[in-house]
């Protein structure tokens, strides 16, 4: 791709970039109406101020049923496995309707995965429906899709910057060629963020800026803060790997008797019983239930050991059943709500900043979900913003920590489950 034919390729980015970021904007803003309205809304017209235990319980259970109904009578399976990473590649656009509705029944009413791969397709069939219209090759095709994709996550991460690393860092494999067919989608990025920051005299959509709100200035690291870095990452990338463990385990009930019905209701019905049970322990069911990208600043509040680890526990747990069980959705929110849940410990214990917690929670959290390791320090930078710019350090060491651990802990399972199948052939 070179010349006039890239130049357009360009052009043809930028012009796919706006209606990807509506789509994306649109698709955010219903998910937000819709657990408006099962959360906060049907409660207080029950008459209570909070979610009653039946729906604590029984909307997850809904929300599987409105995913075993996307994934069955509609095409493209409801979108990417969670299990298989954060999604990405070409999405047809016949894929769109079961890929939005999965993740509605999973994102609106409380299962514990994040919206960043729902957005990652739903950008990508965008591209597609604009294919149809212009000539293009197969490569053209496949980049234009990635350029809604971008523009589409540029909606959820607060701008271009964090989208274009992701997908930068996830086609690593591509080599030096990996700049050239990521431009467009970088370009459709920047036009489509346009929607949200505005232009000349009009004040765009306003966004929602990922941030944690008052974070006291992180001012001079200490040796402990370093080790305690670490530390979090090592931790972070055992949970993690724990957490897709018991997923594997959980998913491996479909391929064995259990219906996909079956085993997303049982799933839904385990996470809504889960969040009861924390709240009976005095905890909210919204801060078990959901991805945890709003409840961070929960945490950041919180200084009891007891009410964090029961939300620790809780999520972890909830998290491993929702990315095994069937549901749509992304693993990072939930892997990044852990990470600083672990680095509010270190505060509660060890006297650490929060500001410290939240960058380094975050940071690891996301290395160890999905071995991307510069898309986790930008994202932790976000987060932390200004107040946490002494504090990148210490964010680095904990997600490098915890890139080398899972890695390390990734291939020896893959080592051990090469030599069972070599033992399998070599007994027949």
């Amino acid at each position: 791709m070179q010349g006039a034919a890239y130049l357009r390729l360009i052009l043809l980015g930028g012009l796919i970039g706006i209606p990807a970021a509506l789509l994306a904007a649109g698709f955010l803003a219903l998910v937000h109406l819709i657990e408006e309205w099962l959360w906060d809304d049907l409660p207080a017209a029950l008459g209570s101020s909070t979610p009653p235990w039946y729906l604590v319980v029984g909307l997850p259970v809904v929300g599987a049923l409105v995913v075993v109904a996307a994934r069955t009578l509609l095409p493209g399976d409801g979108g990417h496995s969670p299990l298989a990473g954060i999604g990405g590649g070409v999405t047809p656009l016949a894929y769109g309707p079961g890929v939005a509705l999965a993740a509605i029944g999973t994102l609106g009413f409380g299962a514990v995965l994040g919206p960043e791969a729902p957005l990652i397709a739903l950008g990508s069939v965008v591209g597609m429906a604009v294919t149809p219209m212009v000539r293009l090759g197969q490569r053209e095709t496949q980049v234009v899709a990635t350029a809604g994709s971008f523009s589409a996550i540029s909606a959820l991460f607060g701008g271009p910057v964090v989208a274009g690393v992701l997908l930068l860092e996830s086609g690593v494999g591509l080599g030096a060629a990996v700049i050239p067919a990521l431009l467009p989608g970088l370009v459709a990025a920047a036009v489509g963020y346009l929607i949200f920051t505005g232009l000349g005299d009009w004040g765009g959509l306003q966004s929602t800026v990922l941030s944690v709100p008052n974070l006291p200035a992180y001012d001079g690291t200490r040796v402990v803060d370093l080790v305690i870095a670490v530390g979090i990452g090592l931790i972070l990338a055992l949970l993690i790997f724990a957490v897709k463990r018991v997923a594997g385990a959980v998913n491996g009930l479909h391929r064995g008797r259990m219906s996909l019905a079956g085993l997303l209701v049982g799933g839904g019905l385990a996470v809504g019983m889960l969040a009861q049970l924390a709240t009976m322990l005095g905890v909210s069911s919204q801060d078990v239930l959901f991805s945890g990208q709003t409840s961070i600043p929960v945490l950041v509040a919180e200084d009891s050991t007891r009410v964090l680890l029961i939300l620790l526990v809780a999520k972890a747990l909830g998290y491993a059943i929702c990315l095994g069980c069937g549901f749509r959705g992304g693993p990072v929110f939930p892997a990044i709500f852990l990470g600083v849940g672990l680095g509010m410990l270190a505060v509660v214990w060890f006297d650490v900043s929060p500001t410290l917690a939240v960058g380094v929670g975050t940071a690891a959290g996301m290395a160890a979900a999905t071995r991307l390791l510069f898309s986790s320090l930008v994202l932790g930078a976000l987060l932390t913003g200004r107040e946490g710019i002494d504090a990148m350090p210490a964010a680095v060491l904990a997600a490098c920590a915890a890139w080398v651990a899972t890695t390390a802990l990734t291939r020896r399972v893959a080592a051990g489950a090469a030599g069972a199948a070599t033992g399998d052939q070599a007994e027949r």
